[in-house]
């Protein structure tokens, strides 16, 4: 019997350790798909890519591409042996069109040769006839076409009509939020190999293995169980490598299929950000009704969703902007309504926060907007309608167990000075008539948890050598975010002995089957629980075995393993076990309980617990140019009983500035004609250096989770990206300032680029 029975109360803090590849990433030696040697043989692939949004395809002449020097195949849609399909949801993805096109830029044939500047110079020499047809690039468009991917979906409580025709104030308002690209460092690659036997070993930079080993056996015609998909890292991915890189995977295998040869695919930087999909951008339209304190006692949302050309993962990141329209705030009569718009560009795909920040932010903009009617700080207006006692169900029906954002809020505006500094910033608007400071505190309530109930569970295998080193792998992957070197504390802290001594290993779908994306902030909280099973049963069976050698009870310490009167290492207990016969390795699983969600009536409890934080953002706008400065930002934030503290505060500051980034400067816009305008870093402006806030606190919140997660922490890969709304409000509120008698909200669309800016300052001062 062991003295530490209950795994989830560790008796201390777990240690800051550095990410497990920081060393390797410093010396360049991190080898990504990329860096691997290039096998004897290996076949370079481009695609190539229709010139229309929407059209039939009538003709296609490829003989120029063939005859080109280098190409060895040239394979279009009729050559794929199995499904032509890498759509997660709806088999609607085409790997290649067939018959007809449905955005711009979508893979019509591909090309293999020898050199991969022979496959994209060949690939721009097809010839493609098209019947065009009227396309749906915008949201009014696809409005017009009654264009949808799924229905309309209505989330309520309560009856918004009626409190809005009973309230003491109505408004109403719009707000147009953008698309982002993921812009990882690593675009998409992958490279296959055949095995024996019609085997093919795919190693992909994926955060879903399993996915894309279910898609490619599908593509070829293969049983999964011949398809082995190999992930070790990913430079960067949020999102944009959960469904999209299938595609180029199943590219890879067929030509690997055909000719038996190696195949890899690195997709060119344009033709990347032009075949693949970015956050969904939104149309909102709101009607709120308040009373003369703020507090909100009606709100109605319509979020127009352009999803594009195919469903790809659109139903479920459009649900959880419907679960996140509420952010920490109670409605008591509320309607939201989704439309699911198909248009023909390219289809918006997951990318971190997963439709959360579209929801959070209409929210916010509603605070906003009431504040400016009433005069009022828009903190204080938040403040009033925060979750509380009886007013703790949210839209879906689900009791908040958890709600500490009022505390965090209020230690927030303590120790940011809020009250001082927005006093200080009126004053300096005051006596300044170009530039112009703004301030802004905004939270964030962020539900942890799959939506889709079946993706909440992970498995994890653990050996145990008969030397004392440790080997663990899990369905997990990663893509710099620190959950290997997390899995490797949990691990570790099960034995007691030093987390260099654990090694986790590639992910495969051959070690461990059936896994779910990387996604949902779920991958420290899923794999970490599954390998800590996995580790207690082989804890639990040497503790049986040496109990029984030695008498007494078992202790693990980072002392060494304690048995009765007996001492030893860890290395010296494996090594007792294993000539004992003691089995030293084991599975482990994990399923997350309490969820349970009615999609079709939006109710029940779609999240195991939430994750809060909150920020203060100071900027200055210069209201001749429009540009603005982030000055300062101050943020508190909840991630439970922190599995690695030092992780944790990169993954704030990385989200933060993420998110900041695709509400100030980063633009995504399509022509009439469905061509994207922004699709190389010549035309797409992610935050760099300059652009994070010369001060940037970041404390996180002394609490931990009342689940009993691993080692009660909590998530912290996506709720950090919602701290950034408060950029987004401190820019209106600077705004304001530039006529500060009008109680109106100045009318800024996301991402508040110096056009915006310009355009906002002059509709407020009523110059248009």
């Amino acid at each position: 019997m062991m003295a530490d029975a209950d795994p989830l109360w560790p008796a201390g803090t777990m240690p800051s350790n550095p990410h497990d590849s920081a060393h390797l990433h410093v010396a360049g030696l991190a080898r990504y798909v990329d860096d691997e040697p290039e096998a004897t043989g290996m076949l370079h692939l481009a695609f190539g890519l229709s010139s229309q949004a929407r059209a039939l395809i009538v003709g296609m002449d490829l003989s120029e591409v063939r005859a080109f020097p280098g190409v060895v195949g040239v394979y279009v849609a009729g050559d794929i042996p199995g499904e032509n399909n890498v759509g997660p949801i709806a088999h609607d993805d085409r790997v290649l069109a067939d018959g007809e096109v449905v955005s711009h830029g979508q893979p019509v044939f591909l090309v293999a040769a020898e050199t991969r500047m022979a496959a994209r110079k060949a690939a721009r020499l097809g010839r493609i006839d098209y019947a065009p047809l009227d396309p749906a690039i915008t949201v009014a468009q696809a409005r017009a076409a009654d264009a949808r991917i799924e229905a309309d979906q209505r989330m309520a409580q309560g009856d918004a009509d009626a409190a809005l025709d009973a309230a003491q104030h109505r408004l109403a308002g719009k707000l147009r939020i953008g698309a982002q690209d993921h812009f990882y460092l690593e675009g998409q690659v992958v490279h296959a190999r055949a095995g024996e036997d019609g085997q093919i070993h795919v190693v992909s930079s994926s955060q879903h293995p399993s996915e894309v080993q279910h898609l490619v056996a599908l593509l070829l015609n293969k049983p999964s169980a011949d398809v082995t998909v190999e992930v070790r890292r990913m430079g960067g991915a949020f999102g944009g490598k959960e469904s999209q890189a299938a595609l180029f995977a199943a590219a890879a295998a067929l030509v690997t299929h055909h000719t038996g040869r190696p195949a890899k695919f690195r997709c060119d930087r344009d033709d990347d950000m032009i075949v693949t999909g970015k956050r969904h951008d939104f149309e909102v339209d709101y009607e709120a009704g308040h009373d003369d304190e703020g507090r909100l006692t009606a709100v109605k949302l319509r979020f127009g969703g352009r999803c594009g050309a195919t469903m790809d993962l659109s139903p479920g990141i459009n649900d959880r902007t419907m679960f996140h329209a509420d952010n920490c705030y109670f409605l008591p009569d509320v309607e939201i309504v989704s439309e699911r718009l198909k248009t023909n560009t390219v289809s918006a795909t997951a990318f971190r926060g997963f439709g959360g920040p579209q929801g959070m932010l209409a929210i916010e903009r509603v605070c906003d907007h009431v504040a400016a009617r009433l005069g009022l700080d828009p903190l204080e207006v938040r403040a009033r309608n925060l979750y509380g006692p009886e007013r703790d169900v949210t839209p879906y029906g689900m009791k908040l167990e958890d709600n500490i954002a009022p505390q965090l809020i209020a230690r927030l505006r303590e120790t940011s000075r809020y009250d001082e500094r927005r006093g200080a910033i009126a004053a300096f608007n005051a006596g300044s008539p170009v530039l112009k400071k703004g301030i802004a505190l905004t939270p964030v309530k962020f539900g942890i948890s799959f939506t889709t109930t079946h993706l909440n569970q992970a498995g994890a295998l653990v050996h145990v050598y008969a030397d004392g080193s440790i080997q663990v792998n899990h369905g997990g992957t990663e893509m710099g975010q620190g959950l290997y070197i997390k899995v490797a504390q949990i691990v570790a802290d099960v034995f007691a002995v030093p987390v260099g001594q654990v090694r986790i290993t590639a992910t495969r779908t051959d070690k461990v089957p059936n896994t779910s994306a990387t996604a949902a902030s779920s991958g420290a909280d899923l794999n970490g629980m599954a390998a800590h099973h996995a580790a207690m049963t082989i804890r639990e069976r040497m503790a049986a075995f040496l109990g029984g050698l030695f008498g007494g009870e078992v202790v693990f310490t980072q002392d060494g393993v304690i048995a009765g009167d007996k001492r030893m290492t860890f290395a010296e207990a494996a090594r007792k076990s294993h000539l004992g016969r003691i089995s030293l390795s084991s599975t482990g699983f994990y399923a997350t309980p309490e969820i349970a969600y009615d999609r079709p009536s939006h109710k029940g409890r779609p999240f195991y617990y939430f994750a809060y934080g909150a920020a203060v953002s100071e900027v200055v706008v210069d209201t001749l140019t429009g540009e603005h400065k982030v000055l300062s930002v101050d943020i508190l934030h909840d991630v439970g009983r922190s599995l690695n503290p030092a992780i944790d505060r990169g993954q704030i500051e990385g989200g933060f500035v993420q998110g900041q980034g695709w509400l100030t400067t980063e633009v995504v816009e399509w022509d009439d004609k469905g061509r994207l305008l922004n699709h190389s870093p010549a035309t797409y402006k992610i935050p760099t250096a300059a652009d994070r806030p010369k001060r940037l606190r970041i404390d996180l919140w002394d609490g931990e989770n009342v689940k009993p997660t691993v080692h009660r922490s909590k998530a912290v890969g996506e709720p950090p990206l919602m701290l950034a709304n408060s950029v987004f409000c401190a820019i209106s509120a600077a705004i304001a300032a530039t006529a500060p008698d009008r109680r109106e909200l100045p009318p800024l669309d996301a991402p508040a680029t110096p056009e915006a800016v310009l355009r906002a300052i002059a509709a407020h001062k009523g110059a248009v």
